[in-house]
């Protein structure tokens, strides 16, 4: 089964994982982040299946990020729930790329995690 690859496709760092996924010939769906944003449940079961903290699922670098002072929120103590539910608002607050396999879920672009979850 193909990987769920989802990303902005104008980012830097999507275009940089989508060309290591193609140069592994690796088969993935894509997914504008931006058109096809994730729902709050689906963040929440790929927090869950990925074992990292809700703020990993953040674009912190973002200016949505930013105006929105989400970092505040979160420091305040923003709840699991509240969180994926801004998160599902808009696909710019989001982290990205995200790849979800049938084992595993992979936020942000990491060239060594990648090697290790996704080559046999």
């Amino acid at each position: 089964m193909p990987v769920l690859f989802v990303e902005y496709p104008k980012c830097s760092t999507c275009k940089k994982a989508k060309k290591w996924l193609d140069d592994h010939a690796i088969e993935y769906v894509d997914r504008h982040i931006v058109e096809d944003n994730p729902t709050a449940d689906e963040l929440a079961g790929w927090r869950e299946r990925s074992g990292l903290p809700v703020r990993r699922f953040f674009n912190t670098s973002g200016m949505r990020y930013r105006e929105l002072g989400v970092k505040a929120k979160l420091d305040a103590g923003m709840s699991d729930e509240d969180a994926f539910a801004l998160l599902a608002t808009d696909g710019m607050l989001v982290k990205r790329p995200i790849v979800v396999t049938d084992d595993a879920v992979l936020v942000g672009f990491r060239e060594a995690e990648w090697e290790q979850t996704l080559l046999p």
